[in-house]
């Protein structure tokens, strides 16, 4: 199984970038992973929220293929504790899906069609958190999921 991380707009911060490719090279003993920056849309001013929503959306969907899990990124998704994401993803690799592709949506959330082609949503937090700050959030625990799932000493509960 492969893992990939979706996500609206770059990273400006070169310190959280360095955190992030810190634990993307990590994970390459684990597991193929890969982070795909979907680029800013232009001139959102002149746009909605359910117009940019649906723009994001529409890219969002054109970089999935048709065996691809989708799992949105959302406060009103299932929350996790550490040893069951890492369980959560334990049953995906099993279910033998190719790949497994999280979600990360632009400042309003994602339009009706994602949720629609997605199979469940994941919840980090009930916080909000910037959408660049998320990121590290989520190589961090891919990484202490299979550190966890290989009983390696780096969580602890």
């Amino acid at each position: 199984m492969k893992i990939k991380l979706l996500a609206i707009g770059k990273t400006d911060d070169k310190h959280l970038n360095s955190l992030i490719d810190t634990y993307q090279n990590r994970l390459k003993h684990y597991i193929k992973f890969e982070l795909e920056i979907i680029p800013d849309i232009k001139n959102v001013k002149n746009l909605s929220e359910n117009q940019q929503k649906e723009k994001e959306g529409t890219l969002i969907l054109s970089k999935l293929k048709p065996t691809d899990q989708l799992i949105v990124l959302d406060e009103k998704g299932k929350d996790f504790r550490s040893k069951e994401f890492a369980s959560f993803l334990q049953k995906k690799m099993n279910s033998g899906i190719k790949q497994l592709v999280f979600v990360i949506g632009g400042p309003y959330g994602f339009s009706d069609a994602v949720y629609k082609k997605a199979q469940g949503k994941v919840s980090f937090s009930k916080m909000t958190f910037s959408h660049q700050m998320i990121r590290l959030f989520v190589v961090e625990q891919v990484y202490r999921a299979f550190t966890i799932l290989k009983n390696e000493p780096y969580h602890h509960e």
